[in-house]
C-alpha cells in the first residue's frame, strides 16, 4: 500500500545526517501488486510492470537491496522471481518501494519480524519503513511510532501532476526547523476533530516542493478555489 504523510515537521537533523521528524500518517487503498516465488538459480529475477514501471531503477531498487542485506546476514539463503505491478506513482513521496520491501519482509518472516531486524533494515531500505507496518498512526521520530487506536474512515484526492521529485533532494533543501509536539491526544477520538486538526497543521517539505515545482503551487490553488 502507499502511504500518505498527513502533516509532516522536520526537527533537526540527527548524529547520523538524518532528519527527525514527525507526522501523522497514514496507509491509503492504492498499492502495486507483487507475485514472489522461489526459483533456482544464484540471482534473484526481479520484474516491474505497470503504468510506473519506467521510472524504477532495475540494477538497484529496495527489493534488491533487501534480499542482498537479508543473505548477509545469513537470514536467507534461497533465490527469488518478483513481479511487481506498480500502480504506485515513483518519486512521489507515497513510498512505493518502501513498500515493496516491506511487503517482502512481512512475507518472509511472517509473524517472526523482530524489532532488531526492522531497525537494521530501515537502515538499507529507507527510514520510512515501519511506517508500512501501521495502517494509521503518529511518527513521534525516526524510531518510535504511536499506533492511533481509533481509526478513521478518509477519503483523499490524489492529483499526479508528472513530475518526478527526489525525495532526498528535497530535504537537502531543509534549512528552517519545527519545534517537536506531542500526539494530540484531543483530537484523536473524532473523526471530525481530526480531520480539523490535519488542516490546522501543515507539511514542512510543502513550500520546498512548490518553489522548485510551481506547478504544484498552481494545482493547490485551484483546489482552494
Amino acid at each position: 500500500y502507499a502511504k500518505i504523510n498527513l502533516t509532516l515537521k522536520v526537527n533537526y537533523k540527527n548524529k547520523n545526517n538524518l532528519h527527525e521528524i514527525q507526522s501523522y500518517f497514514c496507509l491509503i487503498n492504492l498499492f502495486d501488486k507483487i507475485k514472489i516465488k522461489k526459483i533456482k538459480g544464484k540471482k534473484d529475477k526481479i520484474i516491474f510492470k505497470g503504468p510506473f514501471a519506467k521510472l524504477v531503477r532495475k540494477s538497484n531498487n529496495s527489493i534488491l537491496s533487501l534480499f542482498k542485506f537479508l543473505r548477509e546476514l545469513r537470514l536467507i539463503s534461497d533465490f527469488y522471481s518478483v513481479t511487481v505491478i506498480k500502480n504506485i506513482p515513483v518519486f512521489s513521496g507515497l513510498g512505493g518501494g518502501t513498500g515493496n520491501a516491506a511487503f517482502i519482509l512481512k512475507y518472509l518472516f511472517k509473524k517472526r519480524l523482530k524489532k532488531s531486524l526492522l531497525s537494521l533494515a530501515e537502515r538499507k531500505i529507507g527510514t520510512d519503513l515501519r511506517l508500512f507496518f501501521h495502517s494509521q498512526g503518529f511518527l513521534k521520530n525516526l524510531r518510535s511510532i504511536q499506533s492511533l487506536k481509533k481509526k478513521h474512515k478518509l477519503f483523499f484526492v490524489l492529483i499526479y501532476p508528472k513530475i518526478t521529485c527526489s525525495t532526498k533532494e528535497i530535504y537537502a533543501r531543509v534549512k528552517n526547523y519545527s519545534k517537536k509536539k506531542k500526539l494530540e491526544k484531543k483530537i484523536l477520538n473524532n473523526e471530525s476533530q481530526f480531520i480539523r486538526g490535519l488542516s490546522k497543521s501543515s507539511n514542512d517539505l510543502q513550500s520546498i516542493v512548490e518553489k522548485k515545482y510551481p506547478v504544484v503551487t498552481r494545482l493547490l490553488m485551484n483546489i482552494r478555489n
